[in-house]
């Protein structure tokens, strides 16, 4: 989807920390598309995966509504990890006790723009 600050895409209820995930997005921020989707294929962690699944659907909605745009002409201009529900599970321990499990959500805003843009 097109808005004034470019072309993006969010997906939700991601089953990870948005602790974890967050120092992996900070890694490729304001990057080019190709070499943050070349740098998240080398990182061996969850939320790589998820972030890359994120930023090539917003290249997607990016090139299918803009036909004359290729993927090295754009970069990222914004991303965020966002916290979001939490599944609360139950721990069962020794002697009749039990502890709440959480397990955390998290939703994935990536916005894709333009190089050479008026106003970079």
């Amino acid at each position: 989807m097109k808005t004034k600050k470019g072309y993006r895409a969010v997906s939700k209820y991601f089953i990870a920390s948005p602790y974890k995930v967050r120092p992996v997005a900070d890694l490729i921020r304001q990057k080019s598309y190709p070499d943050a989707v070349a740098l998240l294929d080398s990182i061996p962690h969850k939320g790589a995966r998820l972030l890359e699944k994120t930023m090539k659907s917003s290249a997607s909605n990016a090139l299918n509504q803009n036909k004359h745009l290729a993927e090295d002409m754009l970069y990222i201009k914004e991303i965020l990890v966002d916290e979001g529900p939490r599944m609360k599970r139950v721990w069962f321990r020794a002697r009749g006790r039990a502890d709440m499990l959480l397990k955390r959500m998290c939703h994935i805003t990536v916005v894709l723009d333009e190089k050479g843009k008026a106003g970079e």
